[in-house]
């Protein structure tokens, strides 16, 4: 199988990638091309591991740029769509860059897939696309009510991606996930903030009271995930991807605090962000019913493993906070 990965220099994207040629998932590719214009998140080092692998081609290209990207991906059999920005918080202090990568960016890839005729387009979303939720846990039947320029810009390419299988019979499959966490995970996401910042003796911010509430999805169980929707996955259909470990940030601070040898003494606590969404769960019971997806990395036992990364990868990780 031939496949084209966007946003493969990425937290999530490159973690696939790796797990692709090192046979983690069930997929097993002939070529993995990576689409991925290198914006500030954006490392060829996480590619590392695997960059001499000779089926791995890394295509230094804008998304946006539709007929260079249709060129690359022809005659490739599938298109996982990693690629966007990712950030709320950058989201909140300028959406534009948001509304292009993550809204005209994935039609730009749509449109691509349609021109060069590869028949499959897997488009991974997120959680925030259903806003917010005090109790239960939403399925994929649930309304789009996004709260941020980010989230909202996800749902918005999650009805583009929508429109191409209903308008042209485009293949595409849509995956919404939980947060992630692991190793590689650019420093601005609050679990690598807190644990680099520790490591420098800094303290680490927390929002307003501490108790918004998230599911964590290791980005391993993710990828495992995804992959199981490009090969069992439904033409049309929207899966729910979850971690099955809600926390609210005020006990995720905790438990690094403490694996980390450090008390509350450290938190700094921040006033918070603006239309920061109180609690996320999503309902995974779809993709475990259809395709067989269940986490297997729970939060509390990976976590030692995350802080002994970063403590022993420096040099990953200095330079990225010393430019963001």
């Amino acid at each position: 199988m031939k496949v084209v990965v966007t946003g493969g220099c990425g937290f999530i994207g490159s973690n696939y990638v790796r797990g692709l040629l090192e046979s983690r998932w069930g997929t097993v590719p002939t070529q993995v091309t990576v689409i991925d214009v290198l914006t500030y998140a954006g490392n060829i080092a996480n590619l590392d591991p695997v960059i001499g692998d000779k089926r791995l081609t890394l295509h230094t290209v804008d998304i946006n740029e539709t007929q260079k990207v249709s060129d690359i991906i022809s005659g490739h059999d599938v298109v996982v769509h990693f690629a966007a920005e990712s950030h709320v918080d950058r989201s909140i202090t300028d959406s534009g860059g948001f509304i292009r990568t993550n809204v005209l960016g994935t039609q730009s890839m749509l449109q691509a897939c349609l021109v060069s005729a590869v028949p499959q387009f897997v488009h991974v979303s997120t959680d925030e696309v259903y806003g917010s939720i005090a109790h239960g846990s939403w399925d994929e039947q649930e309304p789009l009510l996004p709260n941020s320029p980010y989230a909202a810009s996800k749902a918005g390419s999650d009805l583009v991606a929508r429109s191409y299988y209903r308008t042209y019979g485009l293949d595409v499959r849509i995956t919404r996930c939980s947060n992630n966490f692991g190793a590689y995970q650019f420093p601005e996401k609050a679990i690598p903030l807190f644990i680099t910042n520790l490591i420098e003796g800094k303290k680490v911010p927390l929002y307003g009271d501490g108790l918004n509430i998230r599911d964590w999805l290791h980005v391993d169980d993710h990828c495992n995930a995804i992959d199981l929707v490009v090969q069992k996955g439904r033409a049309g259909e929207t899966y729910n991807i979850g971690g099955g470990t809600e926390l609210n940030n005020r006990e995720l601070t905790t438990m690094i605090l403490s694996g980390m040898g450090h008390g509350d003494e450290m938190i700094d606590w921040v006033e918070d962000r603006l239309g920061h969404d109180r609690r996320y769960s999503v309902n995974w019971t779809k993709i475990h019913d259809e395709l067989g997806y269940t986490p297997q990395h729970s939060i509390a036992e990976s976590m030692p493993h995350i802080i002994d990364w970063y403590r022993s990868n420096p040099q990953w990780w200095q330079p990225l906070k010393a430019k963001k």
